[in-house]
């Protein structure tokens, strides 16, 4: 069975593919490096002739309102369209937990608007959401200094490794679809401030780090439970700070 991996050149995508070729599949990683824009539709034909199962996880390069919505809309459609055309029997895409109660922000209003349109579209669907990245919780903790104090929500979140949003994203691929959302999370819910501690105290790092609830999310004013799964969600085993010990130091 052929899969084609839409992003797959990034962070997620990249191991994607790699998973499904050690599980013995045919694999196309599609992205603009390879000649693949699901925006404006550019290859997407060609790649997707022969595929059973498109597995999309592309991401926005902007934030901004109009930049996101066009993005996510824009290539949705035309991934559907390609799909109809080629016979796709399996559309399985990542997103976000707790997209719809993040609507204060440009970005997840169009991941909304990106699960919408996966679910009108008529291609059998899986919907893989999961809780942040260990790989961004630096970006978090830089983002928060503000006059040399990070300045972090005490909400929770509850972050996963990129390793294991890949194998669970793969996973959906080969598995029958569900017409139905899987939420996937790491071990560990705890305060956003305390990750951002954790975080620090693993790179060595001196800042103070204060919880302050005024302080926003990429634009967010969270509530406590905004960022972490909720029902019957899949877990992973791999807990933060053994995942930052593990990783390589920077040479000063």
């Amino acid at each position: 069975m052929k899969i084609v991996v839409i992003g797959g050149t990034g962070l997620i995508g990249s191991q994607v593919v790699a998973n499904l070729r050690d599980a013995g599949y045919e694999v196309l990683g599609a992205s603009p490096n390879t000649g693949v824009n699901a925006v404006t539709g550019e290859g997407l034909a060609d790649a997707l002739q022969g595929a059973g199962v498109v597995v999309d996880v592309a991401n926005s390069p902007s934030f901004a309102d109009d930049a996101a919505m066009d993005f996510f809309v824009r290539a949705g459609r035309n991934i559907a369209a390609a799909e109809k055309a080629a016979g796709v029997m399996h559309h399985v895409a990542l997103s976000v937990v707790g997209t719809e109660l993040l609507l204060d922000s440009d970005y997840f209003r169009a991941k909304l608007a990106q699960e919408e349109l996966i679910a009108s579209a008529g291609v059998p669907w899986t919907l893989v959401r999961a809780t942040q990245f260990f790989e961004f919780v630096g970006t978090i903790a830089q983002v928060a200094i503000i006059d040399g104090v990070a300045r972090v929500t005490s909400a929770s979140i509850q972050p996963i490794a990129s390793a294991d949003v890949a194998a669970k994203v793969a996973g959906a691929a080969l598995a029958p679809p569900r017409n139905a959302t899987i939420e996937i999370a790491g071990p560990e819910r705890m305060p956003m401030v305390e990750l951002v501690r954790r975080h620090f105290d693993g790179i060595g790092d001196t800042h103070e780090v204060v919880t302050d609830d005024t302080e926003p999310y990429f634009g967010v004013l969270l509530e406590d439970r905004w960022l972490t799964p909720t029902g019957d969600a899949w877990l992973s085993e791999r807990r933060y700070s053994d995942w930052l010990a593990a990783q390589p130091k920077r040479v000063a």
